[in-house]
């Protein structure tokens, strides 16, 4: 299968250099980069992008990640590898991805663990983490962007 298009961050001018600006601002959060990642990956695995589920596994594996954790993140619920901080922050990954399968995306069930843990920078970096990954994800699936390529 190949792309439909171009991502189209890459087809209109300085659009792909403003999104990467953003991402790349969510690394200055003070939430540690494997954390950001795997919450990166769950979300591009809930919206079944697999240009991003391969460049976030990628991604994560350069900042330390094992491939014994990067393989539960689908499962987290499931498996003790993971600290409560990353639960939580994979509970907000998933909640922010799937804004319509429940009456109140985010309860407070939810946003009162994540920030148990994180203060409000780092919240808000984990909120746009995962609103930047939610953006490619819909960029490359619409366009049909191919694993290993450069959509996202």
């Amino acid at each position: 299968m190949g792309a439909r298009m171009k991502n189209p961050a890459m087809v209109l001018p300085n659009t792909m250099q403003a999104i990467q600006a953003l991402y790349k601002a969510t690394f200055t959060g003070g939430v540690p980069q494997q954390t950001l990642e795997l919450v990166h990956l769950r979300a591009s695995q809930i919206n079944g992008c697999s240009a991003c589920v391969d460049s976030g596994a990628r991604s994560a594996k350069k900042a330390g990640e094992s491939d014994e954790r990067l393989w539960a993140v689908a499962a987290w619920r499931e498996t003790s590898c993971f600290t409560d901080a990353e639960r939580a922050a994979l509970a907000l990954a998933e909640a922010a991805t799937r804004l319509a399968d429940r009456p109140d995306p985010v309860p407070d069930e939810i946003w009162d663990q994540v920030a148990k843990h994180y203060d409000e920078q780092q919240l808000a970096a984990l909120i746009l983490m995962i609103a930047v990954t939610n953006l490619f994800n819909r960029l490359n699936a619409t366009t049909r962007q191919v694993a290993g390529g450069t959509g996202g």
